[in-house]
């Protein structure tokens, strides 16, 4: 099982890093040890203080596929979750200054949050899904599947290029605007449109 993330899918997310608008998706991986427990925390890694949490509607891939059309995409999943793709900041500035990859500030242990898996079916639109985030109580993230620069069956199809999707494999879609720092003890919820997916403390 393998995470695949994509990186700069909303406008005003690009804008508030001061990043590049990419001409085609950004790809990067997370192993299966980035994956948080169930009723776990996420715990600050000691080589970073500077982390940020950044909310992400998920997909998980439910049977195999290579080179996948747009519109075949749909028969590839039928679950979706929201999660957050911590990021070690400072670290991922660096990295990128340099030119180096990223995945010491992305695909660290326990840099994926996963919620519950909901059926598809339950949604009228994928393509107009309000998700949100809350530290402490106070939303800090706001979005709309709608505002992907690629869509979810794009974001298959095109994925599907580079890496054949194996049954379980899962797709963080990217991060709307308003990613923030962390501290110890704050309390983070994520909302998929307006219904708890996941909990978390910050240890």
């Amino acid at each position: 099982m393998k995470i695949i993330c994509v990186g700069r899918n909303y406008a005003a997310h690009i804008e508030e890093l001061q990043s590049m608008k990419p001409k085609e998706p950004i790809l990067f991986l997370k192993p299966e040890t980035s994956i948080i427990h169930k009723s776990q925390p996420f715990f600050i890694p000691h080589f970073s203080s500077n982390i940020d949490y950044e909310v992400e509607v998920l997909i998980r891939i439910n049977r195999i596929g290579k080179h996948i059309q747009p519109k075949f995409a749909y028969k590839y999943y039928q679950e979706i979750s929201l999660g957050i793709d911590f990021t070690a900041r400072t670290l991922q500035n660096k990295l990128k200054e340099n030119g180096l990859p990223w995945e010491k500030a992305k695909a660290f242990d326990g840099s994926a949050l996963i919620g519950e898996w909901i059926s598809k079916s339950e949604y009228k639109d994928l393509n107009d899904l309000n998700f949100s985030l809350e530290l402490n109580g106070t939303e800090v993230q706001k979005g709309n599947t709608s505002n992907m620069l690629w869509k979810i069956n794009d974001l298959i199809s095109y994925i599907s290029t580079y890496f054949t999707l194996k049954i379980g494999d899962i797709i963080f879609t990217g991060t709307p605007q308003g990613v923030g720092s962390i501290k110890e003890n704050d309390v983070i919820l994520g909302y998929l449109e307006g219904k708890q997916a996941f909990s978390i403390k910050i240890k």
